[in-house]
């Protein structure tokens, strides 16, 4: 490294977010970027470490630790510390097509195998790298850059989230004609509609991409769902390859008295609609499930509920609560049961819940709550009914959620949001092609490999491994394209 005791001079300094009193009047982005000189001495903070473990995606006890698309961290590190920015560019580029959406939405495992972040803050990874590619997107060193020939081979990408744009990118470079479908009216998947503006802003971060995209020239295609506008077998005989990035868009149910009423909404139909009303019209032809004066209770812990907590705040709800099933999680890690370099499974406070600690004066979160039935009147949701749970232990070795006699309690409300994660794909490809399907009905497809059981059928990202992280997504987008070009071609020149 440059700055061999950059970790011992320099503290962590992370992107600052914007004021929240100005941020929740709006839908920009809630980080913003640091000057380029501290980001310069942040990169310093990157030590010469014998065995770096930010830089090679790992799962360990179910969490990811390191960066899953092995990222050349301590080289594009020592690069920025000595000013170096567009070659650190170029390094980042080598492992990652999308630096600017993982940037942003990516909860860093790298940093949670950083050295330094046994007994020191980590380094700013995932802040660095924000600000590696922005930087190269403002001096102009982004360009398309389109294969000199082409292979004559077709290959269909069904789906244009993350994990289907890594694939179309790489399969691009090989020289295939790539031609992806998606079924929504803009290109970008869970990108586009899934995650809210004010996390990953779509016209300046995504659309630019997708343009670069495009003018290299994979071809486009809103508004085709496969399986409906055209059949599975179409594609087939039609293409030399066909890669299912078609995501784990099976919303979890929450089957209780009273979930038809008015007012009980899974929670990606709630942000996909206020993202799509907010390009199309500023949220000005009302397309949308407002929580406007309302009571908001969303049922989810993870990132979707708080995205659902942060719209919630910026609509002028009256009050939002989050439940979580689970137990409280501890305020630091226990070094025991969770060391390093596993994922820290310690208490965080995400932009959401700041900001409702900010509007509301304390956490939204409220922890080891049970939903047991929705109330309403008219057809029209009114209330809510839930229970305090403990974990108990049957007699099998499984755990199961034990209510607590005395903890029951009604909430009124007005709005509910299921936020309670995925169950795999939606089956209509899978019917039509009767592809074979693992235990959580995601398309089975080894990981290394990504072929389906039907031949020149690959799959990749959520629909094959689950709902999961954006850079995993990535990960097997570029994985599978390389078994698609080692399918078509015999051979492979892609990473």
């Amino acid at each position: 490294m440059g700055k061999l005791t950059g970790f011992l001079e320099y503290r962590r300094v992370a992107n600052p977010t914007r004021p929240i009193d100005e941020r929740l009047k709006d839908w920009n982005e809630v980080y913003v970027l640091r000057d380029k000189d501290t980001c310069e001495t942040q990169g310093a903070r990157c030590m010469d470490c014998g065995v770096p473990f930010c830089h090679r995606g790992e799962m360990l006890h179910n969490g990811a630790s390191g960066c899953p698309v092995y990222n050349l961290i301590p080289e594009w590190n020592d690069l920025i510390y000595k000013g170096r920015w567009k070659e650190a560019l170029d390094r980042l580029h080598h492992t990652n097509n999308f630096p600017e959406f993982t940037g942003r939405v990516c909860p860093a495992p790298c940093e949670a195998g950083c050295v330094l972040g046994i007994n020191e803050p980590a380094v700013t990874i995932h802040d660095n790298e924000r600000t590696i590619i922005d930087n190269g997107f403002e001096n102009g060193w982004v360009v398309p850059e389109p294969p000199e020939t082409r292979t004559g081979k077709k290959v269909a990408v069904v789906g244009s989230g993350p994990a289907g744009l890594a694939a179309a990118a790489q399969l691009n470079k090989a020289g295939h004609t790539v031609t992806v479908f998606e079924r929504d009216d803009r290109i970008g998947g869970l990108l586009m509609y899934g995650i809210p503006n004010m996390k990953l802003d779509k016209k300046e971060v995504v659309q630019r991409r997708v343009d670069v995209l495009a003018a290299e020239g994979i071809i486009f295609k809103t508004n085709v769902e496969i399986g409906k506008d055209v059949s599975s077998k179409k594609l087939m005989k039609d293409f030399d390859a066909v890669v299912l990035a078609c995501g784990a868009t099976k919303p979890r149910d929450l089957p209780v008295e009273g979930r038809k009423l008015d007012g009980v909404h899974f929670a990606m139909e709630f942000l996909s609609k206020n993202t799509k009303s907010l390009l199309d019209s500023e949220l000005a032809d009302g397309e949308y499930i407002s929580a406007e004066g309302k009571n908001v209770i969303v049922i989810g812990g993870g990132d979707t509920g708080t995205d659902c907590v942060a719209t919630s705040l910026r609509h002028g709800c009256k009050n939002v609560k989050q439940f979580e099933i689970m137990p409280k999680p501890p305020g630091e890690r226990n070094k025991d049961a969770n060391p390093w370099p596993e994922w820290p499974g310690s208490l965080k406070i995400d932009y959401g819940q700041h900001e409702a600690i900010y509007k509301q004066g304390e956490d939204p979160r409220e922890y080891s709550v049970m939903t047991k039935k929705f109330e309403g009147e008219n057809g029209k949701l009114t209330a809510i009914h839930t229970v305090q749970i403990e974990w108990a232990v049957n007699d099998e070795g499984g755990r199961y959620p034990k209510e607590i006699p005395g903890t029951e309690r009604r909430l009124e409300a007005d709005l509910v949001l299921l936020a309670m994660g995925f169950l795999g794909p939606e089956d209509k490809i899978a019917e039509e092609l009767e592809l074979e399907r693992d235990f959580r009905s995601n398309y089975k497809a080894d990981y290394g490999k990504f072929a389906t059981s039907i031949k020149k059928v690959f799959a990749a990202g959520d629909s094959r491994r689950g709902q999961s992280l954006v850079v995993w997504a990535i990960n097997e987008g570029r994985a599978a394209a390389r078994e698609v070009d080692l399918f078509l071609m015999g051979d492979t020149v892609l990473p």
